[in-house]
Formats: structure tokens, sequence, C-alpha cells
């Protein structure tokens, strides 16, 4: 599972939220929503909410904010119903595309997604055409700091059930099958970890190298499209992208 490096795409996610914390916010809203409809208010029966509190906090999503979505949610205050609808494609020179959203109306969505990969030298497919090249992972980055020892770290996360553990210039990865992903985040935070990202990914078998410029621009171009639209939540893909 080593080697699929995702520190230069958390940092411009990170460099992007800067400048559009709003829009972030916004969509880890509405999972919190979709959330709190499908199993209730409180995160401590309901570990799908607590799981997305945890993703939230990675992403400096303030308290309120969230306390203010749960409530909403649980109020049925918005009478908007999403529904989640995953898309799969390819992009340009084969890369495989994963694009989770939450909408209110799949016609819509699913004609903006078409259209982006269609001008970005890719093409939409079908369910499933792409998802098996993928597996359902719990990942939790840790970036690396003078305080964090690595040694105890990796047997804090193998003993809370990790699968495994990766070190990598800048940060530290630990994987988890999805049933063991909460019990390993919560254990390593109530050890005090914070995280720089923690949550289900899928996470690419294999990756796609792109050397022809002109495929890489479009590639860049389809992801940062595709993440802009209110309605993607994620976006995941198996291109092995330099950093």
């Amino acid at each position: 599972m080593s080697g699929h490096s995702k520190w230069a795409n958390i940092k411009h996610k990170k460099e992007k939220s800067d400048a559009q914390k709003g829009k972030i916010f916004t969509k880890l809203g509405r999972e919190i929503a979709i959330a709190v409809k499908q199993g209730g208010p409180d995160p401590e029966v309901n570990s799908k909410l607590k799981d997305i509190i945890a993703k939230a906090k990675a992403a400096n999503m303030p308290n309120d904010n969230i306390m203010r979505s749960i409530k909403k949610a649980a109020g049925d205050v918005d009478s908007t119903n999403y529904e989640e609808v995953v898309y799969e494609g390819y992009g340009p020179g084969g890369v495989a595309v994963i694009v989770e959203t939450t909408t209110d109306n799949r016609n819509r969505t699913a004609g903006d997604i078409r259209h982006y990969f269609d001008k970005f030298g890719g093409n939409l497919g079908q369910t499933g055409c792409v998802s098996f090249m993928f597996d359902r992972k719990g990942v939790i980055l840790i970036e690396k700091n003078d305080k964090i020892d690595e040694d105890n770290l990796m047997m804090e996360a193998l003993e809370a059930g990790a699968e495994d553990f990766n070190v990598e210039d800048e940060y530290f990865e630990i994987l988890t099958e999805t049933g063991n992903f909460s019990a390993v985040r919560e254990a390593l935070e109530s050890k005090g970890y914070e995280f720089a990202e923690a949550g289900i990914q899928a996470v690419p078998q294999t990756t796609v190298k792109l050397t022809d410029p002109k495929q890489i621009e479009q590639m860049e171009k389809l992801i940062d499209v595709l993440e802009d639209m209110d309605d993607v939540q994620e976006v995941w893909h198996n291109w092995d992208q330099e950093e």
C-alpha cells in the first residue's frame, strides 16, 4: 500500500481552502446533514457522523459550524434532500477517476461532470468501470514534527488495529480496514495526535504516470474543476503526480 503519496494533494487542498473555506465548509455541512438524517444527531451512536466530524476538524472547520450543521439537519430546517451519487470515468492518458457527490439534482450534476470529462480529454463511464482498481481504506495522515516519536506512533497505531504504517518525507500515513477506521482514529485522537487528513478514501491499487505535458495540464484542470463544483465532495484518481 505504500508509495501512493498524497501530501502534495493535501497541501494543494489546504492552500485552496484558505481562499475557499466557505465552499469547503458547505460541502462538509452537506455530508454532516446526510449522516444526521441517516443515523441521528448523536455522534456517540452514529459512527458515520463521528467520522465526518473528525474529517471536518482535520479540515479546520470550527466547532460552531459543525454543531450548527448538526442542529440544522436534526431540526430539518433545510428541506433540501441530498443524495449521494458516485460517478466513474477516465481522465486523459487512461487515468481512473472516481467522483463522489451529494446532489439534489442528479441530471444537473451528471451533465456538468460529463461536460468536464469531455472538455479535458477524458470520458465519463458506467458505474463500476474503474472502482475495481481502488480499495476502500481508512487513511489518517499526521504531519511530522519534533514532538512525535515515529516508533511510538507506529506501535500505538498498530495496537489500535491499523493495517499498515508508512513513513513519507513530510508525514506519517496510517491505513486501516474501513471497519477499524473509527477505533484507530479515536485511539490516536485520545492520545493527542492531530490529523492533516482523516477519512475513508479510495486508494488506488496501481498508478498511472503521465508524460505528455498536454495530458498533465488537462488532468490538473479536470481535478480542479471537479473539486470546485458545489455538488462534488471528493475526487479520487490513480494519477501518479510528481511532488
